[in-house]
């Protein structure tokens, strides 16, 4: 059910679905054999009982790789992560950073794509800042990155499919500015017209009962790992390619917070213009006077 949504994204037939077990081997062969492209999208970024991050990131990839180098398919795009470092002190930034030495190992012109933090539909940025849930912090909200719209990373993704030249590369796919989660925060509480509150609580106390909390509920919400990351700014590789290399001006977050937020208005202000309309309007109600002498 789940799935069942992307059905209409497109004509009858185009859209295919295959079952498939990460750990089962038979199964992701079959489902790479007749492609000429194979974008590994497969990620988790907590912890669950059948599956930790290892499993997932690396291992998977990993037997991903191995299927599309057994049938020779012609590109193989694995998506990575910002941060992927196998020296990081965050586990997902790690088995992120191992994952990519294992695919390029196994298939050598893997294209591999790090993403900096996505807006967009359900994402995990603005509607997490926007839902009342998102009460506890454990940086006082001061990490650092360049949001990226998700739009923008579809965009990417398909150029890379018709241009064979982005082989063997890689990609830092970023926004255009500079946000702390604070920044973008007051964007939201702006947007949505509600000031959500933001508990900090120190890291040697949220990380326990985080990881505690990821094991009672089997959705993900929070992990320990999640508050590690909290505490890591986002770096880019200088060597590596760009929005730029692919023809791409990415957009500017603060362009669709309302787009992306209107929904968590109350009725008494959902119809009211975005935020910087309604400054504006409220702007040229003041007559403002400039005294020369």
């Amino acid at each position: 059910m789940a799935k069942r949504h992307l059905k209409v994204t497109g004509d009858l037939g185009r859209v295919v679905f295959m079952e498939y077990d990460l750990r089962n081997t038979p199964s992701l062969e079959e489902s790479v054999r007749h492609s000429d492209i194979v974008y590994n999208l497969v990620g988790r970024d907590y912890p669950t009982k059948n599956f930790d991050l290892e499993d997932v990131n690396v291992e998977g990839a990993e037997r991903i790789a191995e299927a599309v180098a057994k049938y020779d398919i012609d590109r193989f795009v694995h998506m990575s992560s910002y941060n992927a470092d196998k020296n990081s002190k965050s586990e997902f930034f790690r088995t992120k950073g191992r994952a990519e030495e294992v695919v390029r190992s196994i298939f050598p012109e893997t294209t591999i794509v790090r993403p900096a933090p996505v807006f967009g539909h359900e994402d995990k940025l603005l509607n997490k800042l926007a839902g009342a849930s998102n009460l506890f912090t454990s940086n006082n909200m001061q990490e650092r990155f360049w949001p990226v719209h998700a739009i923008d990373i579809g965009t990417a993704l398909a150029t890379m499919a018709e241009d064979d030249s982005t082989a063997s590369e890689t990609y830092e796919l970023y926004g255009p500015r500079n946000y702390s989660m604070a920044e973008i925060a007051k964007l939201v509480d702006r947007e949505i017209i509600k000031h959500r509150r933001h508990i900090n609580v120190p890291k040697r106390v949220l990380a326990p009962m985080a990881q505690a909390y990821n094991k009672l509920i089997w959705w993900s919400q929070v992990s320990a790992d999640t508050v590690e990351r909290e505490f890591i700014d986002q770096k880019i590789d200088p060597r590596a390619k760009t929005f730029k290399d692919l023809g791409i001006e990415p957009a500017d977050l603060a362009n669709f917070t309302y787009h992306y937020l209107q929904g968590y208005r109350s009725s008494a202000f959902y119809d009211l213009p975005p935020a910087t309309e309604r400054e504006r309007r409220e702007e040229k109600k003041f007559l403002h006077v400039i005294d020369d002498q």
